[in-house]
């Protein structure tokens, strides 16, 4: 008997289809709820894994409910593995009284509180059997919770880092000169979208604070625009060397053309794919000691930490990188190595396989 999985997703990253069809090579009977115009649909079909077409419109959707509730029953599911909010929500009310284990995932330090009636719609439901974690900051949150004694039970969090293949990031450095950068400059990458948490301001800030003689250019791609982050680049002295090209499909090669990576998050970070995707292609990162960053990002061998909120350490970073060349190198290496070797797509697939067989003891992959 082979271990039948449902795993309900919205917008799987490549990662994440990668590991759908590991478990469909390793045996495991899979079928992925992946909406059929989604980018990555096509590797799941090629590889010959079964799809289901089926939205969770809303936290509560009771359509889809009875959907998912009519498939489970259908399918005989040993193990349902959602991967959005929604997803686990809807989830948690469509499998009552059937006897399937629940898994959910979790990509960033969860904002849950024990007084947070979502909350309990969600990660703190006692239904839930493991709950899949990025990273090991994402599981030490759910561990430290406070009050104690509401804490859930140590196995349910499980650290398992998401794996990544070389192989995918081949993108040739674009031309930055489209932004108006020009030859010769030191250009610091930023890519995600602007939050609070993500702290650009102190990017921002840490860009006034470089001596003059550094040809500094900041290029923040993805959305960019929010009232603290506008005014902070407004009164910047150097705002003419601060770039918003907004959204790009082309965002690895962006990242790759650059000289640095940078991401000041403050809090809640999980494992970053940008500075995933950056020590891909050797740029070496600065991160801050937020989250699972500093998991991902060995602070003197695969890039440089600093502290959140920290313009000056920031800034002093920057400076390093630009003043020694052959240390930028060495990083950018270790980076890439760092990936190749600790964060393989392989090792995700293993790990998860043995957290079922965990649950389903009396179930085999072939």
């Amino acid at each position: 008997m082979t271990i039948r999985i449902l795993s309900l997703t919205v917008n799987p990253d490549r990662p994440t289809t990668e590991t759908f069809i590991g478990f469909h090579r390793a045996g495991l009977t899979i079928t992925v709820v992946c909406p059929p115009e989604h980018p990555h649909h096509s590797l799941l079909r090629d590889a010959g894994v079964p799809t289901l077409d089926l939205r969770f419109e809303r936290k509560i959707d009771f359509k889809a409910i009875f959907a998912l509730r009519a498939e489970l029953k259908r399918g005989r599911y040993d193990i349902v593995h959602t991967y959005s909010n929604n997803a686990l929500s809807n989830t948690l009310l469509a499998a009552g009284g059937l006897p399937i284990k629940i898994v959910a995932y979790r990509g960033i330090v969860a904002a849950v509180g024990f007084l947070d009636p979502v909350s309990w719609l969600r990660y703190l439901n006692p239904r839930i059997d493991r709950i899949i974690c990025v990273c090991d900051a994402i599981r030490d949150h759910f561990l430290n919770m406070r009050p104690k004694f509401l804490r859930m039970p140590a196995e349910r969090p499980v650290t398992v880092y998401k794996g990544h293949k070389l192989e995918w990031y081949t993108a040739e450095p674009a031309d930055l000169s489209e932004f108006g950068i020009p030859d010769g400059a030191f250009v610091i990458a930023c890519i995600t979208n602007n939050r609070p948490r993500k702290g650009l301001q102190y990017l921002v800030a840490a860009m006034a604070l470089l001596p003059s003689d550094i040809p500094a250019h900041l290029l923040l791609v993805g959305r960019m625009r929010g009232k603290t982050l506008d005014r902070a680049i407004e009164n910047s002295p150097l705002k003419e060397r601060i770039h918003r090209p907004g959204f790009r499909h082309d965002a690895p090669a962006l990242s790759a053309a650059s000289d640095v990576f940078c991401l000041p998050s403050v809090k809640r970070e999980g494992l970053p794919r940008c500075v995933i995707e950056a020590m891909a292609y050797r740029v070496p990162p600065i991160v801050t000691n937020s989250g699972g960053s500093p998991e991902l990002v060995m602070d003197g061998k695969s890039g440089l930490v600093v502290p959140v909120r920290d313009a000056p350490a920031i800034a002093a970073a920057i400076e390093t990188l630009y003043r020694d060349p052959e240390y930028r190198a060495r990083l950018g290496e270790g980076a890439r190595e760092r990936i190749a070797s600790d964060f393989r797509i392989e090792d995700t697939v293993t790990r998860i396989i043995a957290v079922y067989r965990e649950l389903v003891p009396d179930a085999h992959s072939t």
